[in-house]
């Protein structure tokens, strides 16, 4: 890893630590060892980011390879929750083994090839062509159409967004060779510290609920709060990125902003299946989208920015 590397992993690692410190300690003090909503939500958050540090510290001393490797199997897992919560006949068997099986396996390899003209179409295009094609020779017609989108959705959400992660370290940017996977670091980061920032502002100061339907823990202030905090966070981090500091926070602005708003987007889908979270893949923490809806839906957004703005 390059020393910039190194240094974020060690402040990373340093704010997780007092972290889980002072979650313990509200626990004990607040809690007094009790059940305890806001409490238990915060340190389940903590939680799970000790897990996302831990597995992308792994992967990036394996370099592109890892990268690729792991957000295929966030990938695989991702899928796996979302298929689960679908509407699916017999008919569909062989439209979702070619999902699991050739698509999502395309899709990483193309990345790890760098065939950004194929990877960029291969699901959007041929996959979404090819899927209600093998559904329909099952001649199963009950539900077909919402059969169809929702596999097309669950490719498009689970695989074909959460591979532009690891596409990021396929980026050449002049004058930031070598520092690729800090790109993915600082997006991770951001998004995730949003997520964090907004629930905290909300508790804090939140009023009027933006979302009662889909999100009621989320306020107006507290999303405002968020976004704006992170986009300060991401200014801060500007040493990790080719981006100046205010192109930093700028961007990070758009990526917090789509995170929150793709986290809306899976609320919905979780609240029309009736269920609050996504899976069990992460025990006491819910499902793996639950985790990285937000990055899911702001990794396409900034691979296409850095891609055309700072890759020549």
């Amino acid at each position: 890893m390059s020393p910039e590397m190194l240094k974020l992993f060690a402040g990373v690692f340093g704010v997780l630590v007092v972290a889980s410190a002072a979650g313990a300690a509200l626990k004990r003090r607040v809690a007094r060892g009790e059940p305890h909503g806001t409490i238990d939500t915060l340190n389940a958050r903590i939680g799970a980011w000790w897990w996302m540090v831990i597995l992308l510290g792994v992967a990036f001393a394996f370099g592109k390879g890892g990268v690729v490797v792991l957000f295929a199997f966030v990938s695989f897992l991702c899928l796996r929750e979302f298929v689960s919560l679908t509407y699916t006949r017999r008919g569909d068997h062989w439209a979702l083994a070619l999902a699991f099986f050739v698509f999502l396996p395309l899709q990483f390899a193309l990345v790890g090839a760098e065939r950004y003209g194929l990877y960029s179409i291969a699901i959007p295009v041929y996959a979404f062509l090819t899927l209600p094609i093998f559904a329909a020779l099952s001649s199963d017609t009950t539900r077909f159409f919402e059969r169809a989108a929702k596999l097309q959705a669950a490719l498009m959400i689970c695989v074909y967004c959460v591979s532009y992660v690891p596409a990021l370290v396929t980026l050449r940017i002049p004058g930031f060779e070598g520092g690729s996977l800090l790109l993915i670091g600082w997006l991770v980061l951001v998004v995730q510290t949003s997520d964090v920032l907004q629930y905290v502002w909300g508790k804090l100061v939140g009023r009027r609920r933006i979302a009662p339907a889909l999100a009621p823990s989320k306020t107006v202030e507290g999303v405002a709060g968020g976004l704006a905090s992170a986009s300060l966070v991401g200014a801060l981090l500007a040493w990790l990125t080719p981006f100046t500091v205010l192109q930093a926070g700028a961007v990070a602005l758009v990526v917090c902003t789509m995170g929150f708003l793709g986290s809306l987007v899976m609320a919905a889908i979780k609240r029309d299946r009736g269920v609050r979270e996504w899976g069990t893949t992460l025990e006491g923490r819910g499902g793996m989208l639950d985790r990285l809806d937000s990055v899911i839906f702001a990794a396409p957004v900034y691979f296409h920015l850095v891609r055309h703005w700072w890759e020549p």
